[in-house]
């Protein structure tokens, strides 16, 4: 791409369009806070019916207070990072940054290199006083977070390595095909996007993962056999049973599958497993098997994949307009600042997509949900999922507006409804 000379700060209509994109994002965002806020407080002082004689109203008033105190810093960092997203582009902040990576006299590649590095170090910086309150805040408050100083400092130096590691050879390789591989470098560059992203999700269980946490087997016992017993029946192969030491970092359980192919590993919390009975863990294993019987997990990757390649595309189509640099406070286009201002005006135009990823996502937990049911304990998934919601400080009334923007799982209440229905269903037929 040739340079050009461009105006700095020349107000267009492309400028008006981002900051109304990106105004009117943060403006729902807070409207639907305000309805979280005041539904969540309405319903603090009463346990929902048919949850009352499973949860306390001590549990459920602190679920009340997590979720009303996680509000607070949530709206004050949308609000914030509005003004971030206008102080680096027409404010100036990434034509600064240019120019003084441009006084490094590197290469242009590695001269872009430095650019996104520094970029993504700033952006880290500006956000860790918000991410040290929530840690060592709000969730040390409520008694989940178990993260000491100097493992929040192992981890995040951690970060900033594997962001120098990756980040420097990923931005080469794209800003190498952007400076090279002709009028169709963005299809080049998705490929070599794809294809990172796959070796990332092979790689991560066997090399990343454990330079955080420890992975050790499933220890033998009644809760391996049920588990095993699942995975042959289900006909599931995976590289193996772990048990996480998240409890090193807080109180909150799960479990996830990572990985692709033969490096597929099923991963318990250990604080899920102090929670949980070995046949309502079956059942939560269930359900993540679920995603893969009916290839959530595909459709999902496909999305992505899908999803990049559109980026890309649209990407290569900017880098040629000069307002795309103007109007966002850009005096010399490059290659390394197209990247960052595409990555910084996205989500203001993909906002209105969360309800649709969501109700997706949602649909995908309902047929989880019946898979678990069809083969395991269906009465176990709903006590999990209680004590689950409960001990993770989970409220059971969302506001409905928000919930369904928000929220990739469907609401408690709604939930259960669900699983007690596919037992109904399940009863009748064997009647």
């Amino acid at each position: 791409m040739t340079a050009s000379t461009l105006t700095t700060f020349d107000i267009t209509t492309w400028t008006w369009i981002v900051l109304l994109f990106a105004s009117l994002a943060t403006a729902i965002s807070l409207f639907l806070s305000t309805r979280q806020e005041m539904h969540v407080k309405a319903h603090r002082d009463s346990v929902p019916q048919r949850f009352a004689d499973k949860i306390s109203l001590a549990a459920h008033q602190k679920a009340a207070d997590y979720t009303l105190a996680k509000l607070n810093p949530s709206n004050f960092g949308q609000i914030f990072a509005l003004f971030v997203l206008l102080a680096w582009t027409v404010g100036g902040g990434l034509n600064v940054l240019d120019h003084f990576t441009q006084s490094l006299e590197l290469s242009p590649i590695w001269t872009g290199v430095a650019f996104l590095l520094l970029f993504f170090l700033i952006s880290h910086v500006i956000d860790l006083p918000l991410d040290i309150y929530n840690t060592f805040g709000i969730e040390a408050r409520f008694g989940f977070n178990k993260m000491t100083i100097g493992l929040y400092l192992s981890d995040m130096f951690k970060q900033l390595l594997l962001m120098l590691v990756i980040g420097a050879g990923m931005g080469w390789v794209i800003l190498s095909l952007m400076a090279g591989a002709g009028e169709i470098w963005w299809l080049y560059a998705w490929a070599a996007w794809t294809a990172f992203m796959l070796l990332m999700i092979w790689a991560y269980p066997t090399f990343i993962a454990p330079l955080f946490n420890k992975f050790s087997p499933l220890p033998d016992g009644e809760m391996k056999q049920r588990i095993e017993a699942l995975l042959n029946r289900c006909g599931f192969q995976s590289n193996g049973l772990y048990v996480m030491d998240g409890s090193r970092r807080s109180s909150h359980g799960n479990a996830y599958f990572t990985g692709l192919g033969n490096a597929k590993r099923i991963v318990f919390f250990d604080t899920l497993l102090k929670q949980l009975e070995a046949i309502e863990t079956e059942a939560v294993l269930a359900h993540e098997l679920g995603h893969f019987h009916h290839g959530h997990v595909k459709k999902r990757l496909a999305v992505m994949i899908l999803s990049s390649l559109v980026g890309f595309a649209l990407l290569g189509w900017v880098t040629q307009q000069t307002w795309f640099y103007s109007g966002l406070g850009i005096s010399s286009a490059s290659n390394h600042a197209a990247l960052v201002l595409f990555m910084l005006v996205l989500p203001a135009f993909t906002f209105a997509l969360g309800p649709i990823m969501s109700h997706s996502s949602r649909n995908d937990e309902f047929e989880a949900d019946a898979y678990a049911v069809a083969n395991s304990d269906g009465e176990a998934l709903a006590t999990a999922l209680v004590k689950m919601y409960e001990d993770n400080a989970s409220t059971l009334t969302p506001d409905p507006w928000y919930s369904r923007w928000h929220d990739s799982h469907p609401p408690a209440p709604t939930r259960i409804d669900h699983i007690e229905q596919r037992l109904s269903e399940n009863a009748a037929k064997q009647a």
